[in-house]
């Protein structure tokens, strides 16, 4: 592979593994990003050149040539971009952001998790066990792992990577398996894949896609129907009693959360505690644990791995624990109905007895059309529902198609709709016992500010 690589969208979080990983193959590296941000400032310190005005004048003289640049993108990335048009223009070789994963897929043992949620929890935990083994990984992260401060871990001789096998856009149908995990199957991106008949038919695909002397981990009960080579080993998990693996003598208590894996062929792991000790992790654990037992790691890695994971940033990431008199204050990125509905269960287990508030900003005018009763079912869990407009991202507004669309049907003791612009305001005048933010807007921008608001209370 060349060792020039220019990523228009370098400052994704997904794309932003990447530049990393390649420059500390000693590649040089270049980019745009729309938005200067503290990642795209970390990838500056660490030896990228990236600009943030979309003018092809700006490409770095180095990286002008054909021949020994390859110019990576995101499909957030319109086709308008002056940058990327440049490149398509001029005879480089553009390819997507899930192609250059494929590649390192096909050149390591991949383990690849897909789901429509799960994945980048699953992924992180499996990147903190398997970091201790002598194998070593690579992972490449779609969230920042709270550990290493980084959403790359590198490995630089090791022969595994872990990659968050995304549904959208078809993106995972580039990788090549070693292990796949599919952690859920619950349709989204129907802008993408029209109904749930042909999602699960993407994750049928991505099944067959596994190499053969390699391994299929699946949640119990999905509707997806596998399609292994010969020679694909086929397993199932779950986080309670089922599955090939699975959780047993699960334990809460003060803050804790402890259970014992059961496996195969009489694999049993007793005293394994979640250093995120929330339910929705438990399915997650098990997974991880399953993938890197398979991939070489011992039992004191995995209670290692789990035991001091701190989480990916954005994922039940605790902001305040409520022990100094001010509320709980936590943070998570669920942003499908089955996901909201476990994150606020979870948060039931662990503070008991305790008023539930929620703030969730629905994620594209697509997802909220589709998917409006089951998000406003998985919200009425909660005790209180605050609701402010549609976050679009990529989409232009659709008629008819906002925030009520869901809240008239919450059946939440308390819900309003508040204006994202007044959220400071409406919880600096609000009492609250435990708060979460839920979603996959950019609610995280004024964590800072609520923590502020919520102490003073």
């Amino acid at each position: 592979m060349t060792n020039k690589i220019y990523f228009v969208g370098a400052g994704g979080i997904g794309m932003a593994n990447l530049v990393r990983y390649f420059l500390s193959q000693g590649a040089k590296v270049a980019g745009y990003d729309r938005t200067q941000t503290l990642l795209t400032d970390s990838l500056i310190e660490e030896g990228a050149e990236i600009v943030f005005t979309d003018d092809p004048a700006l490409i770095p003289a180095p990286m002008r040539s054909p021949e020994d640049t390859l110019v990576v993108y995101t499909p957030a990335v319109g086709d308008d971009n002056r940058i990327l048009s440049y490149f398509r223009s001029h005879g480089f070789e553009v390819i997507k952001r899930a192609r250059l994963l494929g590649i390192i897929t096909r050149n390591s043992k991949g383990i690849c998790i897909a789901g429509s949620h799960g994945k980048t929890t699953t992924c992180s935990m499996t990147a903190n066990i398997m970091r201790r083994t002598p194998h070593g990984v690579n992972a490449f992260l779609g969230g920042i792992l709270r550990n290493t401060g980084s959403n790359l871990v590198l490995g630089k001789d090791s022969e595994y990577s872990i990659v968050e096998a995304d549904e959208y856009d078809r993106s995972f149908h580039q990788l090549t398996p070693y292990i796949a995990v599919v952690t859920s199957c619950d349709p989204d991106h129907l802008d993408i894949y029209g109904d749930e008949e042909h999602y699960l038919e993407a994750f049928s695909i991505f099944s067959s896609l596994i190499h053969p002397g390699g391994a299929l981990i699946m949640h119990t009960g999905l509707k997806m129907q596998p399609d292994l080579q010969p020679g694909v080993r086929l397993y199932t998990y779950s986080g309670g009693a089922e599955g090939d693996w699975h959780a047993e003598d699960i334990h809460y208590g003060e803050g804790t959360l402890s259970f014992t894996l059961v496996g195969p062929d009489g694999i049993r792991i007793p005293d394994i505690h979640l250093g995120v000790p929330v339910e929705i992790n438990i399915d997650n654990a098990v997974a991880a644990a399953a993938a890197s037992l398979l991939a070489g790691a011992d039992p004191e890695d995995v209670k290692t791995g789990l035991a001091d994971f701190k989480g990916a940033r954005r994922r039940f990431e605790i902001h305040l624990d409520g022990k100094n008199g001010s509320p709980v204050l936590i943070d998570d990125y669920a942003h499908s109905p089955n996901e909201v509905a476990a994150s606020i269960s979870s948060v039931r287990k662990l503070y008991p007895g305790k008023k539930i508030s929620v703030i969730f900003q629905p994620h594209l005018y697509t997802r909220t059309r589709d998917f409006a009763p089951e998000f406003a079912h998985a919200l009425s869990l909660a005790d209180e529902v605050i609701m402010p407009e549609i976050y679009p991202a990529r989409e232009l507004p659709i008629p008819g198609v906002d925030s009520n669309l869901i809240l008239k049907d919450v059946k939440a003791q308390k819900k309003c709709f508040c204006l994202r612009k007044d959220l400071l305001d409406f919880i600096k005048n609000s009492n609250f016992e435990v708060l979460m933010t839920i979603g996959a807007a950019d609610l995280d921008v004024i964590i800072p500010d609520l923590k502020s608001a919520l102490s003073d209370l």
